[in-house]
């Protein structure tokens, strides 16, 4: 006999606490192998097409495309050992949604039935929070014989007609019905806080939220991010409609036409990302102009016919590591919680990329140790994949300094918001040519505005100005390099 098997959204690293349904890749009724991708999804860090442990049919799919999902919430249930044509007739039942429905199972299967079928051997794909075991057991919804389904409804006491647990209309088990644990908990005296991650703790400390107010949706009451983050953004209307008048209240309807777009997936991680760097970062800025025409005369000689390309951003990305050695102080992030400022080791050097989907800032890993060669060919194989939308979360995080070249947008200068949590900015305007007194003689050559942003808690102007002056001697004399290589 078949066992329906339901298959939830697995916890996809970094802290990613939900994501949006983007395209199934499966049809209800569609027979589908261990580790075939069933759904593709959109995290705050890139598209993730979501492999399903379990072979079998798909009896029922959860959520249209644009719907968001949190983690632990079903995805799709696959009856393992079912005919495609028996389960798809169950998968359409009146009242599914998107066309699916739950799938009776029987309540005592046979032994071993529980690990038979298709997927008997487990999964091979591993993803956070959900292994290779087969044996696991799953947890599938039951639907009540029509016998039972009057009594489970009785059985189910109304919040309003409860006291101390027990209903005062119908009868369940033993007379009587047990209701929400944490809600009890609450009724009955101080409710214990359910957080296991120390980021939910320390975003609740920083907002000043109290988490015994906070009521969570995870598994047995756990308190996920995502309800810290309600919870404060409901904390922050309240006081401002408590300091908003009624006159401002009346003029701040929609007005006619108006456009309103989610802040979801990465436009709401990014907008999340500036918001709190502005708010905890004190950044300053400073800036200068160089003379770019010898950086560019090298590009070109190392260019040969026959040799791998050196992309401009690579000779700025060298550049950068080597200003990073001679003041590692930039290559930091303070911890707030414990009021430290913590050097890195390794520089992971992030750069800017504009995209379809938005603004990403893809991460070259140990860049200290890389050549100009391999810097380059690394920023092409990453900047093809986020046009692609193919980056994975690790490649767009733990960055530890950001480069960024907006002179591709025609601009001069500016003065970019920090990438929280990082400590400092290195920003490249366009390259033009421009009035120059070179060798004490008025010349036209290429200039470039250099503008850097850093976190004053880790550094003071005079380790920002050494950083900034460095970076810009070697970009006037490129040779200065040969002294680190």
């Amino acid at each position: 006999m078949a066992v329906v098997r339901e298959f939830t959204l697995p916890d996809l690293g970094e802290g990613l606490t939900e994501a949006v349904i983007v395209q199934w890749l499966v049809e209800v009724g569609e027979v589908v192998a261990v580790d075939q991708p069933v759904v593709e999804v959109e995290t705050a860090k890139a598209m993730v097409e979501v492999p399903c442990p379990y072979g079998g049919v798909v009896t029922a799919r959860f959520g249209a495309a644009g719907t968001e999902v949190p983690v632990g919430a079903p995805l799709v249930t696959v009856a393992v050992g079912a005919a495609p044509e028996d389960s798809a007739g169950r998968g359409s039942a009146p009242g599914s949604a998107n066309g699916s429905a739950s799938v009776a199972v029987p309540a005592d299967p046979a032994p071993g039935a529980e690990g038979a079928g298709t997927d008997a051997a487990g999964s091979g794909n591993v993803l956070v929070g959900y292994g290779t075991s087969g044996a696991a057991a799953r947890r599938r919804r039951i639907l009540p014989s029509a016998a039972e389904a009057p009594a489970r409804r009785s059985a189910t006491p109304a919040p309003p007609a409860t006291t101390n647990g027990t209903a005062t209309n119908g009868t369940a088990t033993n007379g009587t019905a047990t209701g929400d644990a944490a809600g009890t908990a609450v009724a009955d005296g101080p409710r214990t806080v359910a957080v296991i991650s120390p980021l939910v703790r320390r975003i609740a400390r920083e907002h000043d939220l109290d988490l015994r107010e906070v009521r969570g949706s995870g598994r047995d009451g756990l308190i996920l991010r995502t309800d810290v983050e309600s919870a404060v953004r409901a904390l922050g209307e309240r006081q401002s409609a408590a300091a908003r008048t009624a006159g401002t209240a009346d003029a701040a309807g929609p007005v006619p036409g108006e456009e309103r777009i989610p802040l979801k997936g990465l436009r709401g991680a990014a907008a999340e990302k500036f918001s709190r760097s502005r708010r905890e970062i004190p950044d300053a800025t400073c800036w200068v102009d160089a003379d770019a025409t010898d950086l560019l005369a090298t590009r070109r000689a190392m260019n040969v016919p026959g040799a791998p390309k050196v992309s401009l951003l690579a000779l700025l990305a060298r550049i950068c590591t080597a200003a990073l050695a001679r003041y590692p102080e930039l290559n930091a992030t303070v911890d707030t919680a414990a009021q430290e400022i913590v050097r890195l080791p390794a520089v992971h050097l992030g750069f800017a990329a504009q995209t379809d989907r938005g603004l990403v800032v893809p991460v070259v890993r140990d860049a200290q140790g890389r050549t100009v060669e391999q810097l380059s060919a690394e920023i092409a194989r990453l900047t093809d994949a986020a046009r692609a939308g193919k980056l994975s979360p690790a490649e767009l995080s733990r960055g530890t300094f950001t480069l960024n070249n907006y002179g591709v947008f025609g601009v001069d200068g500016s003065t970019p918001i920090l990438n929280h949590p990082e400590a400092a900015m290195l920003g490249v305007g366009r390259i033009a040519a421009k009035p120059w007194v070179h060798d004490g003689e008025l010349a036209v050559r290429e200039v470039v505005q250099l503008s850097f942003t850093f976190d004053h808690r880790v550094c003071d102007g005079g380790i920002a100005g050494g950083f900034l002056r460095y970076v810009a001697d070697c970009v006037e004399q490129p040779a200065l390099l040969l002294r680190s290589l």
